[in-house]
């Protein structure tokens, strides 16, 4: 399970979660996406109506029991999707009395039969009830950072809770990757902020760098990922390189697209070896 974070609004986070998401779909990987976020634009991104919705991930944090009758909804072959609306700000409020506040997500996560190779958890632009509750439940955290000179400021600080929160609450806690996003080519401080995070985090900034564009910002507009709206685009193509790149981060074999393999095949043999994947947890069948 990774989660999607940066306290920082505006940097990439949802349109990482939904396109990876599509593209490991693409590829046969049955993917849960988790909408932590109370604005819900992963899943209007994904062309949910959210006025429609009766029930979301608010239901499933304040009251656990209703899992079961609280449906995933299938927004791409291979993608499910628990949705939030703007409810999901009073979770926050509400859980506060409650003891273990910190793992209410994890309590519901871990109540889900449904089999899955992943789940990707959009989170919040602030370092937040919600946001603890995804980091405590995942494995691993994935970071878009802008490549704007004040998108600096806020790592240390996003670094310091992912600390915290392994010394405290979550000690499998690791980072999964940086990922640059908006890139602009034709600025010198784009490239010079990619050399300060690398030069920072050698090792755990990702090769993949997604450029500013205006297509990824579209395609959200018309509740479509960048690989349906404009696959030939330069978003489509980076994203496409950081799917990859992911895969190879998380020691998972390529697959065949969609429907060329049992989506449903373990994976935990190969990625147990470098502690991202539980099988037992999503339900996963054993090879």
């Amino acid at each position: 399970m990774v989660a999607v974070a940066n306290q920082k609004g505006g940097v990439g986070k949802t349109t990482t979660t939904v396109n990876l998401a599509a593209n490991l779909a693409d590829r046969g990987y049955r993917v849960l996406i988790i909408d932590a976020d109370p604005q819900g634009n992963a899943t209007s991104s994904l062309g949910v109506d959210k006025a429609a919705l009766r029930e979301t991930l608010y239901d499933a944090l304040i009251e656990p029991d209703s899992l079961r009758e609280l449906p995933l909804l299938d927004v791409r072959p291979n993608v499910s999707l628990y949705p939030a609306t703007p409810d999901l700000a009073a979770a926050e409020v509400e859980l506060v009395e409650r003891a273990a506040r910190e793992r209410a997500l994890q309590r519901v996560l871990a109540a889900d039969p449904e089999p899955f190779d992943l789940a990707l958890i959009d989170c919040p632009p602030s370092l937040s009830l919600l946001t603890v509750n995804a980091l405590t439940a995942c494995d691993q955290v994935l970071v878009p950072l802008q490549c704007e000179f004040l998108a600096l400021e806020g790592l240390g600080q996003l670094l310091a809770t992912v600390d915290l929160i392994k010394r405290g609450l979550n000690p499998n806690l690791s980072i999964l990757g940086v990922v640059m996003t908006m890139y602009d080519a034709r600025t010198r401080l784009s490239a010079h902020v990619v050399e300060e995070v690398r030069r920072y985090m050698p090792g755990d900034v990702l090769t993949s760098i997604v450029p500013r564009s205006i297509r990824l910002a579209e395609a959200p507009s018309y509740g479509q990922v960048i690989a349906e709206y404009d696959p030939e685009s330069r978003g489509a193509t980076a994203y496409e390189a950081l799917t990859t790149e992911i895969l190879e981060r998380l020691h998972w074999p390529a697959k065949g697209p969609l429907g060329a393999q049992d989506s449903s095949i373990a994976l935990a043999g190969i990625a147990h070896e470098g502690g991202h994947f539980d099988g037992d947890r999503f339900g996963a069948s054993q090879p």
